[in-house]
């Protein structure tokens, strides 16, 4: 099976899976992320703008009117663009931590219907018949977090937007079937650019990005190796390329000798094929 191609077992036609998901948009530009059962339907961040939004769930098949909930992982705008005008426009649950609801002013939104929702890190909570835990992540943000969602005894978790990743963090990922995971840049590549050499601190920084070099440690060493599927996320536009990213990654896999472990790639232009897990 080519590295990039989503396992086949994952895309069944019946309709009595128990997680579907897609990674709708990663990157600068807006991010948002569909994960669902029969019973939810739940997006994390909602980074564009309703139009693109309701466009790219209608591209996997899923009804835009029919979002549950929203959870926010910080507060930059790429994660949060179009969350004013959701809860504006729709009656939903907006979860998010104390300090990402400071960062984006969740106290003047106009709602109509939606509740703000606080989270705690290490807490768990459920929408609908998922439980989800927001863990803490090193990122540049008030109080940034990365999400896992459990049904079935299955679990998804999305880890984008941090620096490095510490012991608590491979903790709260363990026994993860489908990783969202950031790679964003290549370091000769960043090293190597035009931006100015404080925006490189920031991204290299402990609270900046991952760069692929820092994912294939994660995968030589702490990965735990349950996850079936690798999807790498948040890939930068300028400073990496996606055949770079996925190498890495799949030659870290196979030095542990997990061939079988699909590596796919989040985009910016389109969303990933909807992921049916059960």
């Amino acid at each position: 099976m080519e590295s990039g191609a989503l396992n086949p077992v994952f895309l069944s036609i019946f309709n009595t899976m128990s997680i579907r998901l897609s990674v709708l948009s990663s990157g600068s530009r807006g991010n948002a992320t569909f994960v669902a059962t029969d019973r939810v339907r739940v997006l994390i961040d909602c980074g564009l703008g309703p139009r693109n939004l309701r466009k790219r769930l209608l591209a996997i098949g899923e009804d835009p009117d029919r979002i549950d909930a929203v959870v926010i992982t910080h507060e930059h705008s790429d994660h949060v663009g179009g969350l004013r005008s959701m809860v504006k426009s729709s009656s939903i649950e907006a979860f998010m931590t104390c300090g990402t609801m400071d960062g984006c002013r969740a106290d003047s939104f106009e709602m109509n219907g939606s509740a703000i929702v606080p989270v705690l890190p290490g807490r768990t909570f459920t929408i609908g018949d998922l439980e989800v835990q927001a863990f803490t992540v090193p990122h540049d943000a008030q109080e940034p977090v990365g999400y896992t969602f459990c049904h079935e005894g299955l679990k998804v978790t999305q880890l984008t937007d941090l620096g490095w990743i510490p012991d608590e963090v491979s903790a709260a990922i363990a026994g993860t079937d489908v990783l969202i995971m950031e790679s964003n840049h290549d370091l000769d590549m960043l090293r190597m650019g035009g931006y100015p050499w404080n925006l490189k601190e920031r991204l290299m920084g402990r609270h900046g990005h991952l760069s692929n070099s820092a994912v294939a440690r994660f995968l030589r060493g702490p990965f735990d190796g349950r996850a079936s599927t690798l999807i790498l996320a948040h890939l930068s536009a300028q400073n990496n390329h996606p055949e770079i990213a996925r190498q890495e990654a799949r030659q870290a896999l196979e030095s542990r000798g997990l061939l079988d472990t699909v590596v796919a790639l989040a985009s910016q232009q389109t969303p990933t094929p909807l992921l049916q897990l059960g």
